[in-house]
């Protein structure tokens, strides 16, 4: 169990590194982002199952190429796409915070499945995690309190509405992670014929797929902006940061997170999920040369404190 806390905490830090890529290439969109990075995914996903690519390719279905395409279009791109968008309009911390409460939507909607909580038992975590995301709310739309240097002026130029889209950015990717997760989750356990490395492999290997395609197409559709502004962006930072978020965060991140899943019983393994947020949200403090403010301090505790106390209430064995 050891083990799989550290390869938890450990997944974790390379995940909160999704949230630091829009603030290092802030010149490039949010689908650009998204292309780029799941590009690179591919490529090394490709590399990495080439030993064991054809005993893989002999087990698949057509239900199961179906379900890799839903789900990396899902989890992967629109999810990164929206993250992108909360990241540049809403900030790192609204963004993180908001994504953090994953495992308390994950239990929502997976309330009809084996061994689910009643939801009339997790009113008050839900509460308390909802306080969280009223204070670090609050802190955005007041304009960040004791912000100093290029973050507060930042927050007194950025538009209200700005925030408010990118509130609803972040709220659009938590949906479509929870969607990914439940979804990925019912259907490895339906169809055990593939292992997680393998399914992982070939999750990989359909977002290389979609990205090429989508590639493709903003091509064709904006293949001279691109070349205009090409000499305005860096586009070998572009290639370094989205290929080490893929290594990082999509390889190293999602087989640590497999380790970890496969240790730890799943109420615990949902818990770990919190060290994705704290170490976004450090890296962004870090980032931004500045110290947690005090409701960012308050929705941090108010969001451990909620998804701890559901997991508590999903823990099978109390005294455990």
């Amino acid at each position: 169990m050891g083990i799989g806390v550290l390869c938890g905490l450990l997944a974790g830090a390379f995940w909160g590194m999704v949230f630091i890529a829009p603030k290092l290439l802030p010149v490039f969109s949010p689908w650009e982002l998204a292309i780029g990075r799941y590009l690179a995914y591919g490529i090394v996903a490709c590399v990495a199952t080439l030993p064991m690519l054809r005993r893989i390719l002999r087990k698949l279905t057509r239900a199961d190429c179906i379900a890799l395409l839903r789900q990396a279009f899902t989890g992967n791109l629109l999810y990164y796409v929206l993250l992108a968008f909360g990241v540049q309009l809403a900030g790192v911390g609204p963004t993180s915070l908001i994504i953090g409460i994953l495992p308390i939507t994950v239990t929502i909607m997976g309330r009809r499945d084996h061994g689910a909580v009643p939801l009339s038992k997790l009113v008050l975590p839900l509460l308390v995690v909802a306080a969280g995301i009223a204070c670090i709310n609050i802190d955005l739309f007041s304009g960040g309190g004791g912000a100093h240097g290029a973050a507060a002026t930042d927050a007194a130029i950025r538009p209200v509405w700005e925030k408010i889209a990118g509130v609803l950015c972040a709220v659009g990717a938590l949906v479509c992670w929870s969607l990914y997760a439940v979804d990925n989750a019912r259907y490895l356990q339906c169809n055990p014929h593939f292992s997680g490395n393998e399914w992982s492999a070939l999750y990989g290997l359909s977002t290389g797929l979609v990205s090429a395609v989508l590639a493709v197409i903003g091509w064709m559709v904006a293949g001279d902006t691109l070349t205009a502004s090409g000499s305005q962006r860096d586009w070998q930072w572009f290639w370094i940061v989205n290929g080490a978020v893929a290594i990082g965060a999509s390889l190293i991140g999602n087989n640590l997170w497999n380790i970890a899943s496969r240790r730890l019983p799943l109420t615990l393994s949902g818990q770990m999920i919190v060290f994705e947020t704290l170490f976004a949200l450090a890296y962004g403090f870090v980032f931004d040369h500045r110290w947690p403010r005090p409701l960012e301090t308050a929705a941090v505790a108010l969001l451990m404190i909620g998804v701890a106390w559901s997991v508590r209430l999903h823990a099978p064995d109390k005294s455990a």
